[in-house]
């Protein structure tokens, strides 16, 4: 049974991905005789695996924020997922157009065309690239997923005179070729991407069991590690997460009138002078949000409550992968994880007596707590009134 054939797909996809970059020449030999259609290496492979990437930007976007100059900055959610959808769309645009290419070039360097072919090439020697975008889940070191995406080059080098029939001499001057091209179509993609969404190697895989589970840590430094024993359960939630892009099947996001109600009109000693709500959609995604500001005295906190709406499903991306960090110094630090099983994130700086904290809430509800002169416990404690088991109770209604 092959990585096209109908059923089994989740099984045959975790087996092709641990295949194709841990033992990439002879899994080249399989996909060369395989019986493929362009619909095939879409729906099975390329459409689930090419969705990491933008999932994990908006995630680590949206919830956990860009670090600017020692300022933390959270995009729109609507820009956010407009971007992810347009990245995830031109991701699988560029593979089919690099794929025309690899197949134009095939008889410069003395191989054959077939663009079924091609695109087989063009398709699993993305799948580095695809992979590490789990990276983005934590914006600030999103570079480390793009040095293991450079493993992508060595499986185009193997699996190009496999494929395309072209001699092994002429392999490496196909390559280089190649690359160039897919460099030139990356820089497109994120000039685009960035334009409407403002988004701007295999040894560090992990153990892998032999019964065609992914296991196993992996180490990113700084103390963080994102455990990939659940990359098989993520996929199966890409694939949703894909259907609900297309067709805009996903949960209609919850009213802000009800979200607001979820803010109390004062917490810790702290009263509410300022309440703000918004919603908005683009590209059959949607979001809502509510948004109270405390005072007491000089001190302030901003608290905010956040349905991702239909792109909830992804937001599921954030709990299968473990992703734990920790970090301090000169007064300051950051740390994320799970508490109560819940993700979590929270930051404090003795300095400025500047901190956040947010909680993830069902896969869906982000609730987030932002202080000037409050205590990280004030800001937990915010967070904590406004109640996410009932957050949880409005997600499952939903």
């Amino acid at each position: 049974m092959t990585i096209v054939e109908p059923g089994s797909v989740q099984k045959n996809l975790i087996e092709r991905v641990k295949a194709i970059l841990l033992r990439p020449t002879p899994t080249w030999e399989v996909i060369d005789a395989e019986p493929a259609t362009v619909g095939g290496l879409y729906k099975d492979y390329a459409c689930i695996l090419a969705a990491i990437g933008p999932i994990a930007a908006l995630i680590g976007g949206v919830v956990f924020g860009h670090q600017v100059l020692g300022v933390t900055w959270r995009p729109p959610l609507v820009g956010s997922i407009l971007g992810a959808v347009v990245t995830y769309g031109l991701s699988l645009l560029t593979t089919y157009v690099l794929a025309l290419v690899i197949d134009g070039l095939a008889p410069t360097f003395d191989g054959q065309k077939s663009q079924i072919q091609a695109l087989k090439v063009a398709v699993y020697s993305n799948t580095a690239g695809w992979v590490a975008g789990v990276f983005m889940l934590i914006p600030a070191i999103g570079w480390l997923g793009a040095l293991l995406g450079l493993y992508g080059f060595y499986l185009l080098y193997r699996g190009l005179p496999i494929m395309m029939k072209a001699p092994q001499e002429k392999a490496t001057a196909y390559t280089v070729v190649t690359v160039i091209v897919a460099v030139v179509l990356f820089i497109i993609v994120g000039a685009i991407a960035g334009a409407v969404g403002g988004l701007g190697a295999a040894a560090g895989l992990g153990a892998m069991s032999d019964k065609g589970h992914l296991s196993g840590e992996m180490k990113l430094g700084n103390g963080a590690a994102v455990d990939l024993g659940k990359l098989e359960a993520a996929s199966k939630q890409m694939e949703a997460a894909a259907k609900q892009m297309q067709d805009g099947s996903g949960p209609e996001p919850t009213s802000p009138d009800v979200l607001k109600t979820m803010l109390p009109a004062a917490v810790i000693g702290y009263t509410r002078s300022e309440l703000n709500t918004g919603s908005g959609g683009a590209a059959g995604m949607s979001g809502s949000t509510a948004e109270g500001v405390y005072a007491k005295g000089d001190q302030r906190i901003t608290l905010s409550v956040v349905d991702l709406g239909s792109a909830g499903a992804l937001a599921a991306m954030a709990g299968a992968f473990n992703v734990k960090s920790s970090s301090e110094g000169d007064g300051r630090y950051e740390k994320m994880g799970k508490v109560d099983g819940r993700m979590t994130m929270e930051e404090f700086d003795k300095n400025t007596g500047h901190g956040e904290y947010s909680v993830m809430v069902a896969d869906r509800f982000m609730v987030q707590a932002k202080g000037e002169g409050a205590s990280i416990d004030e800001l937990k404690a915010a967070v904590a009134a406004v109640g996410p088991a009932k957050l949880e109770s409005l997600a499952k209604a939903g």
